[in-house]
């Protein structure tokens, strides 16, 4: 019988989030060093620089160490839009290269943001420097290879004092790393307790923001393995990142059984009226909807003596019926309200997003009874897209089907 396996990475991140560090820890974990170089090679960057991976500690706990020797004599000044189109040129699988393509966008978009600049025009060591094109091309070549159903991240630190940049000395987080949290809206730890210096760096929370699932910590969970990647300064601690495999392997029937639709008990709530306006309805609708309604329809009826009146019609759930009710007579001009049980069959559905060319979309994806996974993409990300691309819904909507088997989820089955 065919299984199901069930596989979440964890990165456990108590001294911070940095490139090297997850490319040591995917190492250590298992993924061999060739799956991570050979897209590098692919970008013709190959005499560019040399990866140097020793087994160290730090604190007496073991791990592994990566630094990126550059092998460049004068390195150009790499833009975003000359990134884009080594990007756009590798032979690469279009899930790695939506993978790349979209951490380099985040650190971009942030840059452009903290200098006030065109982001095809964004110009700085964070994205240019051939270090962080190795920790972003290696950390997204090492999920492709793993191939994990989802990643969750820690609440990452971001350490205190000053950081020394090419722009000059600056406060704990730098600029761009406070920018990538506040787009992406992840929560970060400061604190007294924490140690000098830079902890999280823009390369490392733009690959986390872009890649994990959602932030925080696991409520149980059960380690098949663990890979140490090491940190380069020596701190007051242990400096080390860890990722957890954690995997879990069901048989499909169980799967199909925990999975199966099921039924939800429903409340259907009507009214007839023909003394209301139709912006007074269209209130009324909205009113409806705001206050936990799951869907609310309207349609136009001939009543008595030839008036015509709307029928508007609410489902809700049988706990959220009593103050649904009070919405009816609080905001119409009905009396009366005529309410009998209904329900639906539900299938188990979660929502995520894909990572097209144009950004990452949100969509949902269903289970389907005869095994098979369907994605739809929310239409307010369709108009969202349209607008600020200039394209079609559409062609947006074409953009994405081809992205749905990158579907990555953010939340857990529900019905």
């Amino acid at each position: 019988m065919r299984g199901i396996e069930m596989k979440t990475l964890f990165v456990d991140c108590p001294t911070g989030l940095a490139g090297d560090m997850l490319m040591a820890a995917f190492l250590d974990l298992g993924v061999p060093k060739e799956e991570i170089v050979a897209p590098l090679r692919q970008l013709g960057l190959a005499n560019t620089f040399e990866l140097k991976i020793e087994e160290s500690n730090t604190f007496s706990l073991r791990g592994i160490r990566v630094s990126v020797d550059r092998l460049e004599s004068s390195p150009p000044l790499r833009r975003w839009q000359d990134i884009k189109k080594l990007i756009n040129g590798a032979p690469w699988p279009d899930s790695l290269r939506r993978k790349v393509s979209g951490v380099f966008q985040s650190l971009a978009e942030a840059e452009s943001v903290v200098h006030g600049c065109d982001i095809d025009n964004v110009h700085f060591h964070e994205i240019g420097a051939i270090d962080s094109l190795v920790d972003v091309v290696t950390v997204c070549a090492a999920i492709e290879y793993l191939n994990p159903s989802q990643i969750v991240c820690a609440i990452p630190p971001i350490g205190r004092g000053t950081v020394k940049t090419s722009h000059g000395l600056l406060p704990v987080p730098a600029p761009a790393v406070l920018e990538i949290a506040k787009e992406h809206h992840i929560e970060l730890v400061g604190g007294e307790g924490q140690p000098n210096g830079e902890l999280t760096t823009p390369t490392g929370l733009a690959l986390m923001a872009v890649l994990a699932n959602k932030f925080g910590q696991l409520s149980s969970f059960r380690v098949r393995q663990v890979g140490v990647g090491l940190g380069h300064r020596r701190l007051d601690r242990p400096n080390l990142l860890r990722i957890y495999l954690i995997d879990k392997h069901i048989e499909k029937a169980s799967f199909d059984s925990l999975y199966s639709p099921k039924w939800q008990p429903l409340i259907s709530q009507e009214i007839w009226i023909d003394d209301s306006t139709s912006e007074d309805i269209a209130l009324l609708v909205d009113e409806l909807r705001l206050s936990g309604a799951f869907d609310v329809i309207c349609q136009s009826v001939l009543m008595k003596k030839g008036r015509q009146g709307f029928r508007i019609e609410a489902l809700v759930t049988p706990e959220k019926a009593p103050s649904l009710r009070l919405v009816w007579l609080k905001n119409g001009t009905t009396i009366g309200l005529r309410e009998r049980s209904d329900g639906r069959w539900v299938l188990p559905r979660r929502r995520g997003f894909c990572m097209t060319h144009l950004g990452k979309i949100f969509v949902k994806q269903v289970y389907r009874p005869d095994g098979r996974l369907s994605v739809k993409p929310e239409h307010d990300e369709l108009v969202r897209i349209s607008r600020e691309t200039n394209k079609t819904i559409e062609e947006v909507r074409h953009i994405v089907s081809l992205a749905f088997e990158d579907f990555v989820p953010n939340e857990e089955w529900s019905w």
